[in-house]
């Protein structure tokens, strides 16, 4: 059973109220961090699939699930949560539209046409209806995409037990055998929901010891024991989390800078669901270095290391970025075409910014900055040395541009 907090679940609400549908799609990605998608997404198809969603929500909820992997819409078999949307399509078929199609299945095939509709993003959930027949798409092809995949899961990982049981009571039996529910043989992502017939009890004699099971506590001494380490690892995270969200928008106290650094020193995996992304690290960087610093040495082996260096590099030059930079450099190997990009980037930085204070400013830094790398033997300065020559004849009437080409000069 997928679970979601309360918060998590008022958010989620919160966004499946959004329109257009790339609005609601963009806020999910930006509330939710990547590690929870997969998480958040199956959440979403237990309450499509239990109908406890408004069908404005279902329409929106569609969408973002299958937004979510977008990126795999060339290989329809590669996608999730593929089987959840072409069975529901699927259901939707059999059960068949009296007064056309509906706006859901309308929604379902837009989607799952190769390739998706170019204007569907831009719609709001209530200008489905107004549209008029989409065709089908080809649902044999889409099944067969990821049947083979399917095939390699062991069956009883494919099927679930809902947690909504629809209750037939056998007080009330049904007039007819075909009232009784049929049983649900969808496989995928949601869950086998057998019907539930439950027989009513039998009826026996009340006895006078049955009073002292009623209450077992009257001639016991039961005690209620608390667990304090149950759910501490969730509460730190979202500790973290929170603090690190308060250190995107401005810089913390120490106390609180120190505390996500111990946090994340003392749970190694705790840096990937603290809630920073690349697009959130320039934010990080210049309201909080030291945590910069901190996190990128900790995601050093994650396979996005690159994306967060991209983003590093491209990002304005400032002190505190240098200083993330140099402190990146002394304690890790980072690879050479990154390092050379940064100072090409530094110093084309300094001679397109057109105020003259800010100008010398930045060209003193930058300097310092080249300095503290080639005393360092960080960098071979002769892969550099036309570049960084030039900008210091440039920038020659600053004194630390001046004391930067003599020690390229002793360097020749």
């Amino acid at each position: 059973m997928v679970m979601l907090t309360q918060k998590e679940t008022s958010l989620l609400l919160e966004i499946l109220s959004a329109a257009p549908f790339e609005a609601a799609a963009s806020t999910f990605q930006r509330t939710f961090v990547r590690a929870d998608h997969f998480r958040v997404a199956a959440a979403l198809c237990l309450m499509l699939d239990d109908e406890v969603l408004r069908p404005q929500h279902r329409l929106t909820a569609f969408y973002v699930i299958h937004d979510l992997y977008k990126d795999l819409q060339d290989k329809p078999g590669a996608h999730p949560f593929m089987p959840f949307l072409v069975a529901t399509l699927q259901r939707s078929q059999e059960a068949g539209d009296s007064e056309g199609q509906s706006a859901e299945r309308k929604l379902l095939c837009l989607l799952l046409t190769q390739p998706p509709s170019k204007d569907l993003p831009k719609k709001a959930p209530a200008e489905l209806s107004s549209l008029g027949p989409v065709p089908v798409p080809n649902l044999a092809a889409l099944s067969r995409s990821y049947a083979e995949r399917d095939s390699q899961v062991q069956a009883l990982r494919r099927d679930g037990v809902s947690p909504l049981v629809p209750l037939v009571s056998a007080l009330e039996p049904p007039s007819r055998a075909e009232d009784v529910p049929e049983l649900d043989e969808r496989q995928g992502l949601t869950r086998l929901q057998p019907p539930w017939l439950a027989p009513p009890p039998p009826l026996v004699d009340s006895r006078v010891v049955e009073v002292l099971w009623l209450n077992p506590c009257s001639e016991s001494s039961l005690k209620v024991l608390w667990d304090y380490s149950m759910c501490s690892d969730n509460i730190k995270g979202v500790e973290v989390r929170d603090l690190m969200s308060k250190a995107f928008r401005g810089p913390l106290v120490p106390s609180q800078q120190q505390q996500v650094l111990l946090e994340l020193e003392s749970d190694a995996k705790l840096v990937y669901h603290c809630g920073l992304t690349p697009k959130r690290l320039p934010d990080l960087v210049e309201n909080n270095p030291v945590i910069a610093i901190h996190v990128l040495l900790k995601l050093m082996s994650s396979s996005q290391i690159t994306d967060y260096f991209s983003v590093l590099v491209n990002m304005d030059i400032s002190l505190h970025s240098m200083e993330v930079v140099n402190r990146l450099t002394t304690a890790v190997d980072l690879p050479t075409e990154f390092v050379h990009l940064y100072i090409s980037n530094c110093i084309s930085s300094c001679e397109n910014i057109k105020d003259r204070y800010m100008q010398n400013r930045l060209v003193r830094l930058v300097c310092v900055f080249l300095q503290s790398l080639i005393r360092n033997k960080i960098i071979n300065v002769q892969d550099l040395f036309i570049e960084v020559q030039a900008f210091c004849i440039e920038f020659s009437h600053i004194r630390e541009a001046a004391g930067l080409f003599r020690l390229l000069k002793t360097l020749e």
